[in-house]
């Protein structure tokens, strides 16, 4: 199964990855992950990312690209993979569909989780992340058992830089300018799924889609 999901930030696309992987046994390919490993590098590319990421810009189309295609060249992505956070422009979809077609393959499901603003920027400014176990919370929806403090091993949960109204409102003008118009591209294509991405049972997101690709099959 070859799939992207793609919805505001915050629409729950990282939250909704583990139900695919395990469903589908495929990777789960963020592209926000492949951002913030590469600025941990000592390099002029992390560099560059950084400064984007951290005022709430988009990364250009080529570098973005170039990053993917090399990522779904390893053996773990042959058989099929989740892609997160990618494409975000018409011209990624239209690179990932080359990309594909060259290979003889295709996209099977592009899915859309849509998300009210309000609840999209309280996910964003209410995040907090364990620093040594990458678990998320949220200090609205999903609280540690002490104010902080990581459930699992008891570290210091840290806000990330990137987490902040302004980012956040930004971020969203963003994908409705650059992001939105996937809807139509795929809508025409015949491959697209809606599914809320706002609902607070995130299991309950995923039988929807998963509902849906049944009736699509």
């Amino acid at each position: 199964m070859r799939l992207i999901i793609f919805g505001p930030p915050a629409s729950g696309k990282g939250t909704q990855a583990p139900f695919f992987t395990e469903k589908f046994n495929i990777p789960h390919i963020s592209t926000g992950s492949m951002f913030r490993e590469e600025t941990k590098k000592d390099t002029k590319l992390g560099l560059k990312i950084k400064q984007l990421l951290d005022k709430g810009h988009l990364i250009d189309d080529e570098t973005t690209n170039l990053m993917v295609k090399d990522r779904l060249s390893m053996p773990d992505a042959k058989n099929g993979f989740l892609l997160d956070g990618y494409p975000r422009t018409l011209n990624q979809a239209k690179y990932l569909d080359e990309m594909l077609n060259e290979a003889g393959l295709k996209l099977d499901y592009a899915i859309d989780l849509f998300c009210d603003d309000e609840i999209a920027i309280k996910r964003i400014t209410g995040r907090r992340m364990c620093p040594k176990c990458g678990k998320i919370y949220n200090i609205y929806f999903t609280k540690p058992s002490v104010d902080g403090i990581c459930d699992v091993d008891g570290t210091l949960l840290i806000r990330r830089a990137d987490d902040t109204v302004e980012i956040a409102k930004k971020r969203l003008e963003i994908y409705y300018q650059s992001t939105e118009p996937l809807i139509n591209y795929y809508k025409n294509k015949g491959n697209l799924i809606l599914a809320d991405g706002g609902l607070l049972d995130a299991a309950h997101t995923f039988d929807q889609i998963i509902n849906k690709i049944g009736d699509k099959k």
